[in-house]
């Protein structure tokens, strides 16, 4: 019946507008988590590659490292051998020629060359003929001089200096520029410099004393061995879509020396170059690089990082890169997967709430009819249902709400004047504490003066001093109560005038400086020259900025630094200043209560809670402002605006 009534008047039963709200909702649920959980699930497949790739790159910067560590110990080994020791002595090197050749390609050298102790080589084992030629521009040589001790790096070496090494080093190092897809433009179109593994050691006699060098190396221009071992160890050949999942390269500056990358064709991508923001990311910055980028011909996931000399100045990068295209076919399924998940759960969620609600909107009905009724003040009505769910116990707990209106109501009259009648004893105590207060200074003066006339007269050494001490020590402590008491019960009124802010600032500042609290704090001023003058009394203005500043100082706990800021806001015709330090900041649960009176976070006999209650006072009756914004562990920033036009009656 009550359908077709409401129908007649043309508009929805609630039942069909609770019905069509939760269908609502359930879509509205449905789309968003949609929505949010493929992002969630992007994210998280990015996230998991690009931690998969930075293993990778350690891994990789592991394997370039150990072979540079294996050709310093060869070289370092090689260097203390007892026969090229005497034949650079006897001037007979040819002699261990042959050794030393043997050692060469036993151990994967590309070039192992002996000097004199002034850089002049004596015998090249991969270029036998070229010797006489002076080392000493090279900066390894020069740091095995000065240190003596063997020195392994990563070095770049000139066209002549590996022609002299071998000509064939000279011609597996040259490349001529590739055209690559968002490379940085460059002049040059071709590289003749290489990228060498390089350990010098120096060869002492049997006193320690330098009779020459050792050098060698293993060129990486088109040297494989690294690039491909890591794609072994780390991705295990692993392939995707016809394509290896994983890649390696090493880089000369923005050039591709040595890479397992393909071209389109499947070759080796020596040649090419590495993407514009990627260079100046790692080489231009210095920085590790770990996003998708694009690589030759195809987007991967990738890391990056600087490859640098003995001098610490990057000279190439290690790449380690992962396929993107496996991970966005991963996506694609989990997305996909989600989305019927999610709508499949959409589509059973509506049909159990129409189930649902079909059930309950009789009772629905009637709660509302009780509830028009008790808003036109029929607090007897009742509401009947045996549902035997929470309908019936909401049917339950309105039948007890109506029943207790009328007492709640007498329950909060009789509140409300209990906190009257608290507020006015509050009232009367405050003028009695204050009246108590001003009783209790005069004598209290009295002690004060007796206590420091007697530590005065008592010897240094008499038993009595400490006594006394703590007397006048406790009585200090007591005036400084009651003075705080009597400022904060009865504050004086500001006599204003203009004045200059920075000035009043300064002079705090200049009063504490010399105090040994402050001997460890460092002051920044950052005050506006040019501020307008407030409307303050200076007085008041200058107890407000003590004692932020002591506070300051004891949150420090004397060792910081203090800021001290100034501005004017033409806007609001206001001056700001900001009191910042740097000491142990503020819980958020005392933010709340640090201007209310007698309330300190200082240890017990440190302060009485009423330096910052009375410098709210004081800004309050200038009508202006003070707000507080504080970090644990970092500091806390003390706020205060004033007006610079009198406020009216002032």
């Amino acid at each position: 019946m009550l359908d077709v009534v409401a129908a007649r008047r043309g508009r929805l039963p609630i039942a069909a507008k609770l019905i069509l709200s939760y269908l609502l909702i359930i879509a509205v649920a449905v789309v968003v988590f949609v929505v949010v959980g493929t992002q969630l699930v992007g994210r998280l497949i990015l996230s998991e590659a690009q931690s998969s790739v930075s293993n990778a790159l350690n891994t990789a910067r592991e394997v370039l490292s150990g072979r540079l560590d294996d050709v310093h110990d060869v070289v370092r080994l090689t260097a203390d051998r007892f026969a090229l020791k005497d034949a650079l002595q006897s001037g007979k090197v040819e002699e261990v020629a042959a050794e030393l050749a043997r050692v060469a390609r036993s151990e994967g050298l590309d070039f192992l060359t002996a000097t004199d102790a002034s850089g002049r080589v004596l015998l090249r084992t991969s270029n036998p003929g070229v010797v006489g030629d002076y080392r000493n521009h090279d900066p390894l040589i020069a740091a095995a001089r000065t240190r003596k001790v063997p020195i392994a790096a990563v070095s770049v070496m000139a066209a002549g200096d590996l022609r002299q090494e071998s000509a064939v080093l000279a011609d597996r190092a040259y490349f001529r520029f590739i055209p690559t897809p968002k490379a940085r433009p460059r002049r040059e179109t071709e590289e003749t410099s290489g990228m060498v593994l390089e350990a010098v050691a120096p060869i002492l006699d049997y006193r320690s004393g330098l009779i020459g060098f050792l050098y060698g190396g293993v060129l990486q221009n088109r040297n494989y061995e690294i690039v491909d071992k890591v794609k072994e160890t780390v991705f295990q050949g692993l392939r995707y879509g016809g394509r290896d999942v994983g890649t390696a390269t090493i880089f000369l500056d923005d050039l591709r020396i040595a890479t397992n990358v393909p071209n389109a064709d499947g070759s080796r991508a020596v040649g090419t170059r590495v993407a514009a923001d990627v260079y100046r990311r790692v080489v231009g910055e210095g920085q590790r690089w770990t996003a998708r980028a694009f690589v030759v011909n195809n987007w991967y996931i990738t890391a990056y990082e600087p490859i640098r000399n003995i001098n610490s100045q990057t000279i190439g990068i290690l790449y380690v890169g992962v396929l993107e295209q496996k991970y966005v076919d991963i996506r694609r399924r989990t997305i996909g997967a989600f989305l019927a998940i999610a709508l499949a759960g959409g589509l059973l969620s509506m049909a159990l709430s129409y189930y649902i609600f079909r059930r309950v909107s009789p009772t629905l009905s009637r709660l509302a009819s009780a509830a028009r009724e008790m808003a036109h003040g029929r607090l007897d009505v009742r509401v009947t249902a045996k549902t035997d769910d929470e309908l019936e116990d909401l049917a339950d707990a309105f039948n007890a709400m109506a029943a207790s209106l009328q007492q709640r109501d007498e329950q909060l009259r009789e509140f409300a004047q209990s906190r009257i009648r608290e507020s006015e004893r509050l009232a009367i105590t405050g003028q009695l504490a204050a009246g108590v207060a001003h009783e209790l200074n005069n004598p209290l003066q009295g002690i004060i003066a007796y206590a420091h006339m007697l530590l005065e007269k008592v010897p240094p050494d008499s038993p009595l001093r400490p006594s006394l001490q703590k007397i006048a020590a406790q009585a200090d402590r007591s005036r400084e109560i009651i003075r705080g008491l009597l400022d904060f019960a009865r504050p004086r009124p500001p006599h204003v005038r203009p004045a200059n802010v920075n000035v009043i600032l300064q002079e705090c500042v200049a009063l504490v400086e010399n105090q040994a609290m402050f001997h460890n704090i460092r002051v920044i001023r950052n005050l506006q020259p040019d501020l307008p003058a407030a409307v303050v009394d200076p007085s008041q203005m200058q107890q407000v900025f003590m004692n932020m500043v002591v506070n300051a100082a004891e949150a420090m706990a004397g060792v910081g630094t203090l800021i001290l800021s100034t501005r004017f806001d033409p806007a609001q015709r206001r001056i700001e200043i900001a009191i910042s330090d740097t000491g142990h900041g503020i819980r958020p649960e005392d933010l709340e209560r640090i201007f209310d009176p007698f309330f300190t976070t200082k240890p017990s006999g440190h302060g009485v809670g009423l330096g910052l209650a009375i410098s709210y006072g004081i800004v309050k009756e200038h009508k202006g402002t003070i707000t507080v914004q504080s970090e644990v562990g970092k500091g806390t920033t003390f706020t205060i605006t004033l007006p610079v036009e009198p406020a009216e009656g002032a």
